[in-house]
């Protein structure tokens, strides 16, 4: 299958980007090195391409009464303007993608996974009869920036018409970012404060290329995914494909907070209501190593004899250390136990540790 490229292909690779498949896309990986963009988000801010995600528009008469019964969280609760993660769930109560929802007066916008994109509009639009409402993809028409860091307001505020310090944490606002018309929410997937960017496709250079500008003396940097996925480790927020899918629930993530069983019907709630009165089967926990290794996705762990499962595992730079995610049974998940990984064959010491390994900004 071609991969796909964004319309920052050409501005990547002048960057020296390293580019890489990713998801049906062609995407940086790096620019220089992860350990040093990882920083660079932690202390100044970093600016993401992440266009390769999917934007849905749920419209209608009916549209709130829909995506009640579509995800898991509630919608109701969201003023004009607020924004919240959520979840899809199967009737079993696996997870078909987790989702960001911001609430705007005109309708509902959905921001989905890359690679789920064409899932999630299907499953989506398959539950439509009996709604009066409309379902539509806007990905293609529409870009999709990162910006994320302790300076990210400070660098953002200087080329934009709103007042970044009226949009809250999960809020969004309208204005416009280098004379771009955009669509501003305070959300993100690093673990520290920053935005999401939403705009018109054929403004990606100039909006870009006008934050690393205003960015540049503050040390604002491009980064890739593999700095992306570190950045998300360390706080423990899930990655779909590893931490989430159909075969693992939300409750089993940790993300309880994102399921309320209490709102009325929704597609998987029996199921989720069902593993909230009697505990989930298994339990997603943080690994520190204790023993020499890297533990990787879907290695073995050993717990007093029971099998689990690492779901993302690498060096985290922030703390210092190798460590993982893995779901473990449930009964056994306990801080301090100490389990075995199995690296190459050989089983390797490692702890379970408090999670998450990094507080993010939003929880200090």
């Amino acid at each position: 299958m071609e991969l796909k490229r964004t319309n920052l292909y050409d501005t990547h690779v002048k960057l020296g980007a390293r580019m890489v498949p990713f998801a049906g896309w062609e995407m940086p990986v790096q620019y220089t090195s992860p350990l040093e963009e990882h920083a660079t988000v932690r202390s100044a801010a970093g600016l993401f391409d992440i266009d390769h995600m999917g934007q849905v528009i749920v419209e209608g008469p009916d549209a709130l009464d829909f995506l009640q019964y579509m995800v898991t969280s509630d919608p109701s609760t969201l003023a004009e303007w607020e924004a919240s993660y959520s979840l899809l769930c199967y009737a079993d109560g696996g997870t078909v993608d987790d989702i960001f929802i911001y609430r705007l007066p005109e309708y509902f916008y959905v921001v989905v996974n890359a690679a789920n994109l064409a899932k999630d509009v299907k499953w989506l639009r398959a539950h439509t009869p009996g709604f009066d409402v409309t379902v539509t993809d806007v990905s293609e028409e529409t870009y999709m920036l990162a910006f994320q860091g302790p300076k990210a307001q400070e660098v953002l505020q200087s080329i934009c018409d709103v007042d970044l310090s009226n949009v809250p944490f999960h809020a969004s606002a309208r204005g416009r970012v280098a004379g771009v018309e955009c669509l501003i929410g305070n959300t993100g997937y690093t673990g520290e404060y920053g935005y999401e960017l939403f705009f018109d496709a054929s403004q990606a250079e100039t909006v870009w290329n006008a934050i690393l500008e205003a960015g540049e003396p503050h040390g604002v940097k491009p980064i890739g995914l593999a700095a992306r996925d570190s950045l998300r480790f360390e706080p423990c927020l899930p990655l779909y494909g590893h931490e989430l899918n159909a075969d693992i629930s939300p409750l089993e993530a940790g993300l309880g907070f994102a399921v309320r069983t209490n709102k009325g019907d929704f597609i998987g709630r029996d199921a989720l209501l069902k593993q909230r009165l009697e505990g989930p089967p298994r339990k997603l926990v943080c690994l520190e190593m204790v023993d020499r290794g890297v533990p990787r996705e879907h290695y073995e762990v050993i717990v007093d004899g029971q099998k689990g499962v690492v779901t993302s595992g690498m060096f985290a730079p922030t703390v210092e250390s190798y460590a993982a995610m893995a779901l473990i049974p449930r009964e056994l998940a306990e801080i301090g136990k100490e389990v075995e990984v199995v690296i190459r064959g050989k089983p390797r010491k490692a702890r379970i540790v408090k999670r998450p390994f990094y507080i993010p900004a939003y929880r200090r």
